[in-house]
């Protein structure tokens, strides 16, 4: 089944997805720009939000 782009909340809240809504979500829930959500990927090497989560609050 395909993401709806209209649902407010992200597909699968244990992992941050690529797609544009899930991002902007990501972004307002974990008060980060798009750069540093994007960074925090790449730096980690993860799309696991408590990952992504950790890595954040400890830089």
């Amino acid at each position: 089944m395909a993401d709806n782009p209209k649902k407010k909340g992200p597909r699968d809240d244990k992992r941050i997805s690529t797609q544009p809504h899930e991002i902007a979500y990501w972004k307002k829930k974990l008060n980060v720009s798009g750069q540093q959500l994007a960074g925090a990927k790449k730096a980690t090497g993860s799309t696991s939000v408590k990952v992504i989560k950790d890595y954040l609050k400890n830089k």
